[in-house]
């Protein structure tokens, strides 16, 4: 167990930070599953750029790879031009 003030103040930003970066992580998830699913062209670019925010915003923070947010967007932007 930590024996510092600032360490124990450490412990507990990591945890808010980590819950905070847990609810980001997976609210993207699910709005990319949300687009993926969609079957009109219209609904799914209005959807994209707001998707595309919340990708760099994880990148970002660190939270994702920068690489990753740029895969996850290319194979987005390629499935809405195939709709």
């Amino acid at each position: 167990m930590a024996n510092h003030k600032s360490a124990l103040k450490r412990i507990r930003s990591n945890e808010s930070k980590r819950l905070l970066n847990k609810y980001q992580h997976k609210t993207t998830r699910n709005a990319i599953k949300k687009l993926r699913e969609l079957t009109d062209k219209k609904e799914a670019e209005a959807l994209f750029p707001s998707i595309v925010s919340m990708l760099d915003k994880l990148a970002k923070k660190n939270v994702i790879h920068a690489n990753k947010a740029a895969n996850l967007k290319s194979g987005l932007a390629k499935h809405i031009a195939a709709l």
